[in-house]
């Protein structure tokens, strides 16, 4: 195992989809003893890449499968996968005790790796930390990056999660006051529930996770980040939410507020509403746009056209 190369998350988690597809397709026994062979020798991951693969739920269920080979090896790969992610975990605590006191992170054994039979427990955002004087961001809030707060956002190895861990705590980051320990956790946090609610790094996430940035960017819906950071929302929570609960109140009234002025105004009832791809956001670039007509002036002049993009909200009218 020394001297075979090592899976990176891609690799692995390709080889997981296509150890799952074997099974399901129930082709012959030596197709999945070949895959799990494979990463018998080669698998290395790590307690971030059970996760977000479910690789140990699935490997774990094959301990059972009527094959003894494939049970073998399957208890095999899953004793071997607790002993490098407890590795993982008491290199973690070491190095949290040299530098400072800090929650652990729940073991494989209890999450990424149940027990036969076992429901996966539900998983949960942690409190913030709270800020002591020292803590306090001293800088402008409202400028705030991971560049601008000297921040590593490598935490994945893998690009584009990292891309989105760095995307998260900008948006986190925007006019709060709270350390930048504290928003790294909550963006890593919402990250890997990103990756486990849709199934990895694939288009759904990508578009999820910038909306989510333009939302906590959004100057009128300020206690969206707060109660994101405070625990009050979840990163189980935030992910799933749909782009008219991510709004805030003060958001909806005003959106309600100008619908009801604009009815008044044409004397109709408003359209409804239709989407579009020709018509292109100026603030996300996404061609995701619902939009609507009415007659808001004299009859001899163009329809006023309402505008939002599904992406992140952005609103504007044309005639």
């Amino acid at each position: 195992m020394d001297q075979a190369v090592k899976m990176d998350h891609r690799e692995f988690e390709t080889t997981i989809k296509q150890l799952q597809k074997t099974v399901a397709l129930n082709e012959a026994a030596s197709n999945v003893l070949a895959i799990l062979e494979r990463l018998k020798k080669e698998a290395m991951p790590t307690e971030d890449m059970l996760r977000a693969t479910r690789a140990g739920v699935f490997v774990t269920k094959l301990r059972h499968n009527p094959n003894k080979d494939i049970a073998r090896i399957a208890g095999e790969l899953v004793a071997r996968w607790k002993k490098l992610v407890e590795t993982e975990k008491n290199a973690r605590m070491q190095k949290r005790k040299q530098s400072s006191p800090a929650t652990p992170s729940p073991s494989l054994s209890t999450a990424a790796l149940p027990a036969s039979g076992a429901k996966p427990a539900a998983s949960s955002a942690s409190p913030a930390p709270s800020a002591s004087a020292s803590d306090v961001y001293k800088g402008n809030p409202e400028k705030r990056t991971h560049q601008v707060d000297t921040i590593d956002i490598k935490r994945t190895g893998d690009v584009t999660r990292d891309g989105t861990i760095g995307l998260l705590y900008n948006g986190l980051a925007y006019r709060s006051t709270l350390a930048p320990e504290a928003v790294m956790k909550r963006a890593v946090e919402i990250e890997l529930a990103g990756m486990k609610h849709f199934g990895g790094a694939n288009d759904a996430y990508k578009k999820k996770m910038r909306s989510l940035f333009h939302n906590l960017k959004v100057k009128s819906n300020k206690s969206l980040g707060e109660n994101v950071m405070s625990g009050k929302i979840t990163a189980d929570r935030f992910v799933a939410m749909t782009q008219d609960e991510l709004k805030s109140d003060e958001q909806r009234k005003k959106e309600e507020d100008l619908q009801l002025e604009n009815m008044k105004k044409a004397h109709v009832p408003m359209a409804e509403k239709s989407i579009s791809d020709a018509l292109k956001c100026g603030k996300c670039g996404q061609k995701k746009v619902s939009y609507s007509q009415a007659q808001t002036r004299s009859a001899d002049e163009p329809m006023t056209t309402f505008c939002e993009c599904t992406v992140c909200g952005n609103r504007w009218k044309f005639s």
